[in-house]
């Protein structure tokens, strides 16, 4: 077999994999009487502070696939924006988790690698290093949405 239907099917793969964790998080679940669907991370979202912190975690895995798949650097900052995004709304109580429900970072992210995997002339491998850097800021979101919880419910315990 030759090497490209072999990076094809790897890449198919990897895309599927990344939809399907996507999609537990942004979009498993439909509301009955709408159109609407909403995803594991608006739930998870309510453990204040863990929650955040593993929807983070989670999503972490799309960016890191999209990373394997050689998206460029500007659409990993773009897919870190997201989840950071994600990560430091959904920290606030309650409302984060109304954001949450209609940001869908992950599904936002997915359609990024989607759109970078579909021009294979522009995309180039990403190395260690830009791994490195993308779990390193995915790891100080995820501390700072904890920072964030944890303001938040000071202030709302104290007034």
């Amino acid at each position: 077999m030759d090497e490209p239907a072999v990076t094809q099917r790897s890449t198919d793969t990897q895309l599927a994999r990344a939809r399907a964790v996507a999609r537990v998080l942004d979009s498993a679940i439909g509301i009955p009487g709408t159109k609407y669907r909403v995803g594991l991370d608006p739930l998870l979202g309510l453990v204040p502070g863990l929650g955040d912190v593993a929807g983070a975690a989670l999503s972490g895995y799309i960016v890191l696939t999209g990373i394997k798949l050689g998206v460029s650097r500007t659409v990993v900052l773009r897919m870190l924006a997201n989840v950071g995004m994600d990560t430091v709304a959904g920290s606030v109580p309650l409302l984060g988790d109304i954001f949450d429900a209609g940001w869908k970072a992950n599904n936002r992210n997915v359609a990024l690698i989607e759109r970078h995997v579909e021009s294979p002339d522009a995309t180039r491998r990403a190395s260690r290093l830009m791994i490195g850097a993308a779990v390193s800021v995915l790891t100080l979101l995820a501390l700072g949405g904890v920072a964030v919880t944890v303001l938040a419910m000071r202030w709302l315990l104290s007034g």
